[in-house]
């Protein structure tokens, strides 16, 4: 039997946080987008046909980054532990 590391080198903790991060990044532009310069948006929904567009990609990317972004972040806090303790 071969001694592996508790750890590996690409676990995909870095896609994780990268990923997220640029996807949450990308939902937060597009909310500040559609309140700044697309027409903003009022309680039946956004004003413009690209506000409409900036709203579903606000909705869609903040909730989906940041989980992906949460999981990274779980995860890192994981391997730091674990390389901690070995």
């Amino acid at each position: 039997m071969r001694n592996q590391s508790p750890i590996q080198p690409d676990d995909g903790t870095r896609q994780l946080l990268k990923g997220g991060g640029s996807i949450l990044g990308s939902g937060i532009l597009a909310g500040i987008l559609l309140i700044t310069v697309l027409g903003g948006f009022s309680p039946t929904g956004a004003s413009t046909n690209t506000g409409w567009f900036a709203l579903i990609i606000a909705l869609t990317c903040i909730p989906f980054g940041g989980l992906l972004l949460a999981l990274g972040v779980a995860k890192w806090f994981r391997n730091r532990r674990l390389a901690r303790l070995h």
